[in-house]
């Protein structure tokens, strides 16, 4: 095999994979025309057109599927073959850029990451804190973190920790005034603290388990923001009926600060999942990380 064709096929899998010459490129630090130029000589070289290209979109032809489809069992053993000799190398580092919802950074990587930077010093930790869906590859980060119901298809998911519940709660300020809810209807007759959401700027409606089922319930918005930390701290202050996952509002709970109610209706979802685009070129910071909270969250 030519010295240039397997460079060429490994970009080819990633033009592919991201439908994308542009999104491609910027993951693999080349131009986007000098990817085109290397896909191109492939084609000439096999004398076959792998990809379909216009001005909105790139597709795979039909025998380049074929050709990607035999190809990628190679690619991956190539992989596996440098990620053993990484694993001998020198530690991990680099920046590590994540992508999560505070909520997630609270219960499932902050209460690690000291001990995460003990064992990995030259690694460094970028969260960056939002709960609207980006594409990692064109943002710059190496992974994200989601429940594992809202992720797409195309990505690899990793899931850490255990099944998340979704607490509704008050203070005793404000059950001592308005009484405390005795089913999800009441909720529109009780002032409550809802979030806007990022990617549709919509209030959220509220979910419980109604006769084993999830069902959306209205709630009656006397408070509403996109930043879940300040409905928190209204709710501690007695403003209103506010919900949030269970791990971030367990310590108030136990204290006493804030009263839980509708219990029995409280829904309980997926595990959090840690997600990446693909398996290829997968760094070592990454997968260190991935071992690392795997480990902490086995119980």
């Amino acid at each position: 095999m030519p010295n240039d064709l397997l460079p060429a096929i490994a970009a080819f899998a990633r033009v592919a994979h991201h439908a994308s010459f542009t999104r491609a490129a910027r993951e693999l630090g080349v131009s986007p025309s000098a990817l085109s130029q290397s896909v191109r000589a492939l084609e000439a070289k096999l004398g076959v057109r792998l990809l379909d290209r216009s001005t909105r979109r790139v597709g795979v032809t039909e025998i380049g599927q074929r050709f990607l489809e035999e190809a990628r069992a190679g690619l991956g053993a190539i992989e596996r073959a440098v990620d053993t000799v990484n694993d001998a190398r020198e530690a991990p580092a680099g920046v590590l850029r994540l992508n999560l919802p505070k909520a997630v950074a609270d219960i499932v990587v902050v209460p690690h990451l000291a001990d995460f930077a003990r064992a990995y010093p030259d690694v460094t930790v970028e969260m960056h804190c939002e709960n609207r869906f980006i594409d990692l590859v064109a943002m710059g980060f190496d992974a994200g973190f989601r429940l594992g119901e809202s992720l797409a298809n195309d990505v690899v998911a990793v899931p850490i920790g255990p099944p998340q519940r979704v607490a509704t709660f008050a203070s005793p300020a404000y059950i001592a005034v308005h009484g405390a809810p005795a089913t999800p209807a009441d909720l529109l007759r009780h002032r409550c603290a809802c979030i806007r959401l990022d990617h549709d700027r919509s209030v959220e409606r509220w979910e419980y388990a109604i006769d084993g089922r999830i069902v959306e319930v209205e709630a009656r918005p006397a408070i509403i923001s996109n930043d879940g930390d300040l409905l928190l701290a209204t709710a501690r202050e007695g403003l209103g009926v506010c919900c949030h996952l269970e791990g971030v509002v367990a310590a108030d709970l136990a204290s006493g600060t804030l009263v839980p109610v509708l219990t029995d209706y409280w829904p309980t979802f997926g595990a959090f999942h840690l997600y990446y685009p693909s398996r290829v070129h997968m760094p070592r910071k990454l997968r260190v990380f991935i071992d690392f909270l795997r480990q902490r969250h086995a119980t």
